[in-house]
Order: C-alpha cells, then structure tokens, then sequence
C-alpha cells in the first residue's frame, strides 16, 4: 500500500495516474477535495481510499501494509500571506507524517521546493548539508515552509538522530503538465497562457527590470510533470536514500521560448505583449533557476529530460486540445 497526500492535486493525481498505469491500484490517496472541481483529477484513477487530512492518521493507524508514503500535499501558493495556515499545512503537517514514518519504518518521499533558493545567488547546488541548507534564503512564506522541513531533516541526519530507511527530498523546479487546471492563479504560465491564446489574445509576459536581462529572457527550469514522477518513482523503488535532491531539466529556458513552443504546438503566429510587474513581486521574483542534478545523476538516475518543445506539445496535443484534458 502507497499513501499519496496531496492526491487530487497537480503532482499528486499524475503519480497516481502513472502507479495505475503500471497495474497499481493499492493506493490511499490524502487529500481535501473541495468545491473546485481537483476531484476531477482523480475521476479516472483506481484508489483504495480517499482520506482527508485530519483524518489521516487515524487511518495509518489501522494499517500495517503501508510500503512508502509520497507526501506531496501542502499550500503551494507563492504569495500566501497567513503564516500560521501555511505552517501548520506544511510544515507541521510534514512533521508528523515524518514521525510517522520514522516510528513505522516506512519510506518516505516528499516534495520540497525549487523556491527553498530564493534569488539563487547562492546557486542551485543540492547540497544537504545542515551547513550548506541554512546559506539559502526563500523569498516568500511557501519557500521558508519547504526551507525549514528540509532543515529539520538535515538536523536529524547529522546529529544522528532516527529518520524513515528511506527519507528522501526532492526540490521541484518549474513543473508543468496535465492535471493543474484547478490552481487557478498558481497554474503555470504556460497553462494560463494557453487558454487565452486559444481565444485569440495576446500573451502577456512581465518586462525585465535587470540589466542584461531582456523583457522575455527571464529563465526557468522548466520540467514536465511526467519527468518529475518518474524521478519520485524511481525513489520510491530504490527505498534506500537518504537526502534532498534537485528534480528539473536541468536547463534553463526563457519565458518567451515557452511561449514561441505554446505558439508552435497549436500552430499558431506567435503574439506576446511585456507588461510591468506589479509592485508587490518585484522584491521576490526570480530571473533564472535552473536545477543542477549532478547528485541524482551520482546516485543512477540516467534518464534524459523532456525537451521543452516536445513536453509542451504532448501537454497540447495530448491533453488541452481534447475533449477531456485530464490524465
């Protein structure tokens, strides 16, 4: 039995739309579903269990087959602005399902942040270390959550204290795919942008406001949501690492190369517009990420990322120009 938390939402529904691809419907998904239409996410998928948060400890405590748990559920709103729900969401909430697993002895992955690097100028090196982790300073409350669990971790492992067999991090970069139509603000650019584009509008990106950098030229690390679970997959199959590592293409793009590939896949002429960035992310908006994966490479992890061209054209071709857009 895996338990997934954060089942019915972008990440979450598309590891559970992959373990029941390969044959496995042993899973408890952890989610709140909620009056926005997330369930849909999970409308085609085989589940043992839909269990809400508060109530899934007491389910745990009632099982004895639990193989690993995915823990992947969490405010993911960068600009969430109350810092006790965004603490007890995910940080304490991550807390117990890691006392939980250290006490069973029940592997776990769990989703970090590419956020966790603020500005990253202190670069996008995966480094563990409680040393090198408390160099890093996020830019908003989501990022300063996923900061303090990785640290937590990292304090345990160093000062030898007990952890899961398997306790493993993963830094999400810019993720994209199937399944995030319910994040309304929070979907990616590409899924916000491809709606108005199909409506015949104009894209509008933000202007640049560093020198060097042109309006457009601001990078990402963008990563397809296929790639992103097979990683989490593999982790879960290996249930023997111990650490937090970066999970993106490992090659920064621009948001105008996202969007000439939104343009191309629905065969369309390109028609962007840069507009000013509001007031209030100019202090925490990032110019370039892009995911150094030297230790997951170290580790055996050798398969090659979606290009950005091809993932947005199989997102467009395969999901958003059908009948029914869900995985």
């Amino acid at each position: 039995m895996i338990v997934v938390t954060g089942a019915a939402g972008f990440i979450g529904s598309n590891v559970i739309a992959e373990l029941n691809d390969a044959g496995k419907d042993d899973v408890v998904a952890c989610d709140f579903l909620g009056h926005d239409a997330k369930w849909r996410n999970l409308s085609k998928r085989l589940v043992r269990d839909i269990v809400p948060p508060s109530q899934i400890f007491d389910c745990l405590s009632r099982r004895q087959d639990v193989s690993a748990v995915i823990h992947l559920g969490a405010n993911t709103s960068t600009l969430a602005q109350d810092g006790d729900e965004v603490m007890e969401t995910n940080f304490r909430f991550s807390l117990r399902i890691l006392d939980w697993c250290t006490e069973r002895r029940t592997p776990l992955v769990y989703a970090s942040s590419a956020a966790t690097y603020g500005n990253g100028e202190a670069g996008f090196d995966d480094d563990w270390s409680l040393s090198a982790l408390r160099k890093l300073r996020p830019l908003n409350l989501y990022g300063w959550s996923k900061q303090l669990f990785d640290l937590e971790v990292a304090n345990r492992l160093e000062h030898g204290e007990l952890l899961p067999p398997a306790c493993v991090g993963l830094k999400f970069f810019n993720v994209y795919g199937p399944n995030e139509y319910h994040k309304g603000a929070m979907m990616s650019v590409l899924a916000k942008s491809f709606e108005l584009a199909r409506k015949g509008e104009t894209i509008r990106l933000f202007k640049s406001y560093r020198d060097g950098i042109s309006d457009g030229a601001q990078k990402r690390d963008f990563v397809y949501v296929r790639d992103v679970v097979d990683v989490i997959l593999w982790f879960v199959a290996r249930a023997r690492d111990v650490g937090i590592f970066n999970v993106g293409s490992g090659e920064a793009r621009s948001f105008a190369d996202l969007i000439q590939a939104m343009f191309d896949a629905m065969r369309m002429e390109k028609r962007i517009v840069f507009i000013d960035m509001p007031d209030e992310l100019k202090s925490q908006y990032q110019y370039f990420t892009q995911a150094d994966l030297r230790r997951l490479r170290t580790l055996g992890y050798t398969k090659a990322p979606t290009k950005l061209e091809d993932g947005v054209a199989d997102l467009i071709q395969r999901y958003l120009t059908t009948e029914d857009r869900f995985r």
